[in-house]
């Protein structure tokens, strides 16, 4: 018997539907009886995903970001996905304090608050289409149990 729990939602790369990801996503995980700051942490994640979407995946245009989910057991597995301008060097653009839009006075601290707040993290993406990032996260242990 299969216990994987799915779910995907598309919406418009508003800066207002980041909030709106956000609660579906802690909505969604609610199953896994989650603590606060577990709910806070993948709240957290998914945000910064959504966010990079938004401001750096389609800049000015519009376009959508689904977000592709599933739970098995107490181990969530979250995609953020675009198909936006893409990243033309993932791994400088994970390091931290690297921006792309330095002029919109962004941290740079992105993938790496992904990275601090999810056991693990991975960023596909192409020139011209687009960025998925993949996070998991267990809950109820404080480890690396995705490695």
């Amino acid at each position: 018997m299969n216990n994987t729990n799915e779910m995907t939602v598309s919406f418009s790369s508003n800066a207002q539907n980041e909030g709106f990801a956000r609660m579906v996503v802690a909505s969604f995980i609610a199953g896994t009886n989650p603590t606060l700051e577990e709910v806070s942490d993948v709240k957290t994640a998914v945000s910064e995903a959504v966010t990079n979407s938004i401001i750096h995946g389609y800049r000015e245009k519009k376009g959508q970001v689904r977000i592709n989910a599933s739970v098995t057991g107490r181990k969530i597995y979250i995609e953020v996905i675009d198909e936006g301008e893409g990243i033309a060097d993932v791994k400088k653009a994970m390091e931290p304090m690297y921006t792309s839009r330095p002029e919109e006075e962004r941290s740079g601290m992105g993938f790496s608050f992904m990275e601090a707040f999810m056991d693990k993290i991975k960023v596909e993406s192409g020139l011209g289409s687009g960025t998925t990032v993949k996070m998991w996260k267990e809950i109820g242990t404080a480890g690396r149990q995705f490695e």
